[in-house]
């Protein structure tokens, strides 16, 4: 058995779209995947010391690691006309240097947020931490992300949605980028191939039985929310769309990078299919 340690965060969409696997639902041919739970930031943090096989990341600090890890096809999470959201008390009027709660330094919406709020004095703390310090008035805004953006407290209000903030930027034709998965390019290229396969399987086929593995999911207790909410969530985040990459998702991430390059955050502008695995390998190799 070839072992994988595979690190993604424990957020509803990431446990959904890894669970069909760990319960035996997909062929893992040779493989014995060990999955790591861990929220956002510290895998993209972990990534940048090249801790995982394979592992979730915000699409934002991708070039970051592009040297050391290739970009999956599978396992994407994007938004479409939806998204990470700013919020505030609703008593509250933002100056121009707010200070502001983000999950991150490296999450893609901190990355979106900083451009459109150059001025603004990012404070960066766990996203299940931020609500309470937007509502106690530790700081005077906060950027909600995964399932805190559907149900929030009463006393707050969004102030701007990074979609909102995404459309006038990129234009309005593309979906969000948020997150997905890199393996790291040290594996051997038809070992790599093998196990992305896998991973589009396991999304595949969680699509598939969605119901039943979303029971599951709640019975054991492996995932935050339940019942309408839960499916609510996974429709926005985990759907077919999930299953790979397709050419506009592609063109959003390649006009994310664009953007990057073109306000200081990355020091060149990559095309995202330059950094796939090169699938073409394969039926080279068997030719």
């Amino acid at each position: 058995m070839k072992h994988i340690e595979l690190a993604h965060s424990p957020d509803a969409d990431d446990i959904f779209m890894y669970f069909a696997i760990k319960f035996g639902w997909v062929d893992t041919k040779d493989y014995e995947f060990t999955n790591i739970g861990l929220d956002i930031e510290t895998l993209n943090v972990e990534a940048l010391k090249g801790t995982y096989d394979v592992s979730a990341i915000s699409f934002g600090m991708y070039p970051l690691i592009k040297n050391e890890y290739a970009l999956l096809r599978t396992a994407v999470s994007f938004g479409n006309g939806y998204g990470p959201k700013l919020i505030k008390r609703k008593d509250k009027r933002l100056k121009r240097n707010f200070r502001v709660a983000l999950s991150g330094k490296y999450t893609t919406n901190a990355m979106l947020f900083r451009l459109y709020y150059p001025e603004a004095r990012p404070i960066y703390m766990d996203f299940l931490e931020i609500e309470e310090a937007v509502v106690s008035g530790k700081v005077d805004a906060g950027v909600l992300i995964h399932e805190s953006i559907l149900d929030f407290d009463n006393s707050l209000e969004v102030e701007k949605e990074i979609w909102d903030i995404w459309v006038e930027l990129a234009g309005n034709e593309l979906p969000l980028p948020l997150g997905g998965m890199v393996i790291r390019r040290s594996l051997p290229l038809n070992r790599a191939i093998e196990i992305e396969n896998i991973l589009i399987d396991g999304v595949k086929v969680a699509n598939e039985k969605k119901d039943e593995l979303c029971k599951r999911l709640e019975e054991e207790k492996l995932v935050r929310i339940s019942d309408s909410m839960l499916i609510k969530y996974l429709d926005m985040y985990a759907s077919d769309e999930s299953v790979e990459l397709s050419p506009i998702q592609l063109k959003a991430l390649d006009k994310l990078y664009k953007l990057g390059f073109e306000r200081g955050v990355f020091s060149e502008p990559i095309k995202v299919e330059e950094y796939l695995i090169p699938k073409e390998y394969t039926a080279i190799r068997n030719s």
